[in-house]
Parts: C-alpha cells; structure tokens; sequence
C-alpha cells in the first residue's frame, strides 16, 4: 500500500511540476503575442512626426499575422512594413497585405485573388476595391507600402494568396 501511495505521490508531482513549466510557457508565449495584438509595435518605432503612422505587420508558415487590428487617426500616411517570419518561398506560402475599401466582400475579393497570381494576388477587375497593398513575398522577405490613411471608419484587410484570407486578416481601424 505505502508503494503505491508513494507512486501515485510521485506521478502527481512530475505531473504537477510538467503542468507548471508549461503554464509558464504558456504565459511567456502569451506575454510576448499580446502586444502583437495592439496597434502598432510603438514601443520599437516611434513615428518620424504626428502625421506619420509607423505599422509593422508579422506573417509566418503557420499562416497567421501578429496582428489583427490596426489603429491609425484619419489624414495620416501609412508606413506599413511586412516581414514575413517564415522560411517557405514564395511559391508555396506568399503573404502580402490587401487593405479593401469598405463594402468590399472580403470572400468575393480572396476567391478571385485565386486567378491574379501574376498580379500579386490582386484581381484586375477589382482593383478599385484595393486602398494599398504590398506585393507578396515568401519566406524571410520584407515589404513596405506607403498611404494616406482613408476617411475615419473600419476597413478590412487581408493576405490575397490563396486559401490565406481565411486566417490571415483584420481590421484596419481609422480614427
């Protein structure tokens, strides 16, 4: 009986201190991705003046960028830079950054993006949906693109390559 007392004892407590470090893993990984969440990495890239917003966007192999809403106030240019964090070429997993005007179908646009691969992902007869887009690149590429901000409201954005707009997207918030 004292046996298995002392194992069950002994599993609970590799069981414990397993379940701890991963808590703490866990919390690490979620201290580091919540100021992803936020407008713009300001901490790191002060704007060069009031009128200028500084935003670096973050997509990797798993699809996914580091942000999904961003902040900007109306009348502002726009230096958006996109990193992509992975390693997978262009070819086979290609971001970019599509900012829509409002009232663009988001799926209408990603599902015609299919067919614009030789135009970044951006479809010829919707371009007039497009506010600014970066080109695509693949793996350990940047990208940058400058814009006046649009008139104040919530804007959609997105990655056009195929089958990325289902996780990669976000709303592009002017104030």
């Amino acid at each position: 009986m004292k046996k298995t007392l002392l194992a069950f004892a002994s599993v609970a407590l590799l069981l414990s201190s397993c379940n701890n470090s991963a808590t703490t893993e866990n919390t690490e990984a979620t201290a580091t991705e919540t100021p992803a969440a936020t407008e713009t990495p300001a901490a790191t890239e002060a704007p060069a003046d009031a009128n200028t917003a500084v935003v670096t966007l973050n997509g990797g192999d798993d699809m996914k960028y580091d942000l999904t809403e961003i902040k900007v106030k109306a009348g502002q240019t726009v230096k958006l830079t996109l990193h992509h964090t992975g390693k997978a070429p262009v070819a086979a997993m290609g971001h970019n950054f599509v900012l829509l005007a409002q009232g663009t179908d988001l799926a209408k646009f990603a599902t015609a993006a299919v067919a614009a691969k030789d135009n970044d992902y951006i479809p010829a007869d919707l371009a007039s949906s497009v506010i600014a887009h970066t080109k695509t690149i693949g793996g350990g590429e940047t990208t940058e693109v400058e814009f006046p901000a649009p008139a104040a409201g919530t804007y959609d954005f997105l990655c056009s390559f195929p089958g990325h707009s289902a996780m990669m997207k976000g709303k592009f918030i002017v104030e």
